[in-house]
């Protein structure tokens, strides 16, 4: 697979903690384990990579995603319900797909991704 595109998603977000040890399944797990589902059968899945992340610094902000590419912009979104964002996730992720700057009108967005930006990088290239 030549995939240049990643959807990076934290696995932690939203994780409870008792006496500094996580209990039951995280925020962000469930979202993984959604959007892993929905990933088998979705059409991008040979140009785009989805990949977990151990954290992604957004805590205060979660469940956290990010799309990167090269010579795109890198975007990281958060504040994304665990169990109500996969599908909208990936029609934001086919969008910046499509975008040859990866740039993601807040018009265009499904609505879990309108308000959620907490960073949109520029490309490096």
């Amino acid at each position: 697979m030549s995939t240049q595109h990643v959807l990076f998603v934290c696995k932690t977000c939203a994780t409870v903690y008792v006496q500094g040890k996580p209990q039951g399944k995280s925020g962000g797990q469930e979202l993984l384990e959604q959007l892993q589902e929905l990933y088998s059968d979705w059409e991008l899945r040979d140009e785009f990579q989805l990949q977990e992340a151990e954290c992604m610094s957004a805590c205060s902000r979660s469940c956290a995603v990010s799309f990167v590419a090269p010579g795109k912009y890198t975007y990281l979104f958060g504040d994304l319900p665990a169990t109500e964002s996969a599908e909208a996730v990936l029609k934001c992720a086919k969008l910046y797909f499509e975008n040859p700057q990866g740039y993601l009108a807040w018009a265009e967005r499904p609505k879990p991704l309108k308000n959620g930006v907490l960073a949109r990088i520029p490309s490096v290239s």
